[in-house]
């Protein structure tokens, strides 16, 4: 029996004449991340050209393992450094097909009455004024070009509650609202806006909210999803791919969950 899934370098080896995405131009926040990683390597192995933005404290370029990337720093919070941003992509391509709106952080784990506001300021400046800023700037270009896909990234806490996690919870259901709201008015320029929803995925995030909740692993995490593993950011990545795509091209303001059955029930 398998497992059903595959690495990206079977997509690599899938898709190295066809090259689905050849002439595109894909823009990703949080390039740095394990998620914002894998859909470049992903993406580029389909033929799309990677511009990515991750914030100036991180040496993104250590990270690139190979990608042939254009690095760009940008702290998403500040709308000049968002403005900045798009402008330096366009100066470098000239269009942005696919815009990856995906700097994300998890915050603090704390009951309501004890949960920082600092904190809750700050995820609510990363995961929901970053993801309106990169709207705000990537939409008239798309709009301009009369084509363009957007992924928003949001998680499966962006269609349930959890406790100890207002500030994420309250981030990603954030997300999915302006997803809808943007997908509703780019759709008459021909550009589509859809948000993916990742469960638990075996990531840096994942292993950090498992600590701070006093944990030992992520097998309890695991224990939980119907398909018993955690997801991999592969599987996270194409997703995204296909929202990306023309495979999707008659689908906008859709919430795909990548979560092994956990919302199911």
């Amino acid at each position: 029996m398998t497992s059903g899934r595959s690495d990206i370098s079977d997509d690599r080896t899938m898709f190295e004449t066809a090259k689905p995405l050849a002439g595109r131009v894909a823009l990703i926040t949080g390039f740095a991340g394990h998620i914002g990683r894998a859909t470049a390597r992903l993406l580029a192995a389909r033929g799309a050209r990677i511009i990515g933005v991750d914030h100036p404290a991180v040496d993104a370029a250590a990270v690139s393992e190979g990608i042939d990337v254009t690095l760009l720093s940008a702290d998403v919070c500040e709308e000049d450094q968002v403005r900045g941003y798009v402008e330096a992509a366009m100066q470098v391509s000239g269009q942005i097909d696919i815009f990856f709106n995906n700097a994300g952080i998890e915050g603090a784990q704390a009951s309501i009455p004890d949960y920082p506001t600092a904190d809750f300021k700050r995820i609510f400046a990363v995961n929901v004024l970053g993801v309106f800023l990169g709207l705000k700037y990537v939409l008239p270009v798309m709009q301009r070009q009369r084509s363009g896909s957007i992924i928003n990234t949001a998680s499966i806490a962006g269609l349930v509650g959890a406790a100890n996690m207002s500030g994420y919870i309250m981030s990603k259901h954030a997300v999915l609202g302006l997803s809808r709201t943007a997908a509703l008015e780019a759709a008459p320029f021909g550009v589509r806006v859809n948000s993916v929803h990742p469960g638990f995925v075996d990531s840096r995030m994942l292993t950090d909210i498992v600590h701070r909740l006093g944990a030992a692993d992520t097998s309890s995490f695991a224990d939980a999803v119907p398909l018993k593993r955690l997801a991999t950011v592969d599987e996270v990545a194409r997703a995204v791919a296909f929202l990306a795509s023309d495979d999707s091209s008659y689908m906008t303001g859709h919430a795909m969950v990548v979560d092994g059955g956990v919302t199911v029930g």
